[in-house]
């Protein structure tokens, strides 16, 4: 959890390396096959971090990035690859976000303890999740 006037950037590398993806059977891998994020993850400490651990990078490229590269011409390097189409299901992610901050506590982070912030999330996200059961229960 990082300040309300920090950027979320530079926590990326740590959280990375807290996640867990669950498999049906033993222990869950702590690999992703890719990682997903807006342009403002794009940076280059970042996507070598991913190279190293051989994840998949579905990041956009910011413009000055891409106008730098095309700039140094053939020493700029080669262009990123981005999966458009993996990059479109970040939407899912990105509405479970709003829904999350349309309570108004969570989006302007009142909260003073990292704790009662996370109580809160636990508690909209069980109401997120009861409203989609009466309404997919017939």
């Amino acid at each position: 959890m990082t300040a309300g006037q920090a950027a979320d950037s530079p926590q990326f590398i740590p959280v990375l390396k807290k996640v867990r993806v669950r498999v049906p059977v033993g222990r869950p891998r702590t690999r992703p096959d890719a990682v997903a994020g807006d342009k403002a993850y794009s940076s280059r400490g970042n996507r070598a971090y991913l190279r190293r651990r051989r994840i998949k990078v579905v990041i956009p490229e910011k413009r000055d990035q891409a106008a730098n590269r095309k700039k140094k011409g053939s020493k700029g390097g080669r262009p990123i690859s981005h999966d458009a189409d993996l990059y479109k299901e970040r939407n899912t992610v990105e509405r479970l976000i709003n829904k999350l901050k349309a309570w108004r506590g969570i989006a302007t982070r009142y909260d003073k303890t990292p704790a009662s912030y996370l109580a809160g999330l636990h508690l909209r996200a069980a109401m997120i999740w009861i409203k989609d059961l009466t309404r997919t229960t017939p």
